[in-house]
């Protein structure tokens, strides 16, 4: 059984992933407005995995024969005046999972809930890597987005990214 506090921040995590999944999902949405499909992909892609990030927090929950409260996602509220803006967001929000994540792991590390700490694990390493992946799209925009033909190229290797589901086994 887990630690009410432990079991509380699990469950709103679920909910944070979802809602991590529909700000990609706008982002996206503002990149397929603005032409550029590579970005749209990316952020697509990006929504995919937050959603299966959701579903591991889920059945590790249910694996625990805890019940989820699901909640309203809420509407993603961003305003872009250019195509950088979506990027630092989303360098933002990732920034904001890592606290998210490290909160639950001090949480579990205070109970001494190894199990816990220990699929948690996974996410920690994972948001290092998301964190990685959003600094980079940012200093190759930064770079390359003024030039239209750099842009395109850069857009062409965004759209080469397909979805690995995660072999996280629960």
């Amino acid at each position: 059984m887990l630690n009410a506090k432990v079991k509380e921040l699990l469950n709103q995590q679920v909910n944070k992933e979802f809602y991590s999944a529909y700000l990609y999902l706008d982002f996206s949405n503002y990149y397929e407005a603005r032409g550029l499909d590579g970005f749209a992909n990316w952020y697509k892609i990006q929504a995919m995995e937050e959603r299966d990030h959701a579903l591991l927090f889920y059945q590790y929950l249910h694996n625990n024969n805890e019940t989820v409260t699901l909640e309203a996602i809420d509407k993603p509220d961003k305003v872009f005046t250019c195509d950088m803006d979506p990027l630092k967001a989303g360098l933002e929000h990732e920034e904001y999972v890592t606290s998210l994540i490290n909160g639950i792991y001090a949480a579990a590390y205070e109970v001494k809930d190894f199990r816990t700490m220990q699929f948690l694990d996974w996410f920690v390493k994972e948001q290092g890597e998301e964190e990685t992946n959003a600094n980079d799209l940012i200093s190759k925009m930064e770079l390359f987005g003024s030039d239209p033909k750099s842009l395109y190229m850069l857009n062409s290797e965004l759209a080469a990214r397909v979805y690995n589901a995660p072999s996280l086994v629960l």
